[in-house]
């Protein structure tokens, strides 16, 4: 699973929220959980997995570019596959960094987020009164521009 792989910006993370990315894992599964939070671990598991495709990829090319192998073994085909498919997820993980990026240089800090959380927005509950006649049928509407 994504979430026991390390990605390349787990420091980042620890930095921002204080906590190691298992303990962020576990803060997210809770009842209180900021989406915030939330859409930054789903980032960072995307992150993850695609940096783990990439050098599953990198060791493939490796092992068939190995000086030992038999050269009747090498195939073009396979060699530009591979090269389609890094070149897919290298473009998917610059998306993951630049979003997650994104994402903890817009969102307020932890301790701010905290403090806000228990101060929502008072609501009124108290219906309003009804006008005492209807208002005419073209009420704030725009006047048509005259030629």
């Amino acid at each position: 699973m994504s979430r026991d792989k390390a990605s390349t910006l787990d420091a980042d993370l620890q930095e921002f929220f204080g906590e190691p990315v298992s303990e962020l894992y576990a803060a997210a599964a809770g009842q209180d959980a900021s989406p915030a939070l939330a859409r930054a671990l789903q980032l960072r598991s995307f992150l993850a997995l695609t940096e783990e495709q990439i050098a599953r990829v990198r060791d493939r090319v490796h092992a068939d570019m190995d000086p030992d192998r038999d050269m009747g073994e090498l195939s073009a085909d396979r060699l530009r596959f591979d090269a389609q498919w890094l070149d897919a997820a290298l473009e998917a993980r610059a998306g993951y960094r630049a979003a997650l990026g994104e994402l903890l240089r817009t969102m307020p800090p932890p301790a701010q987020q905290a403090r806000h959380a228990g101060t929502a927005p008072l609501r009124t509950t108290a219906a309003l009164p009804r006008p005492a006649a209807p208002a005419p049928p073209r009420a704030g509407a725009a006047r048509a521009a005259r030629p």
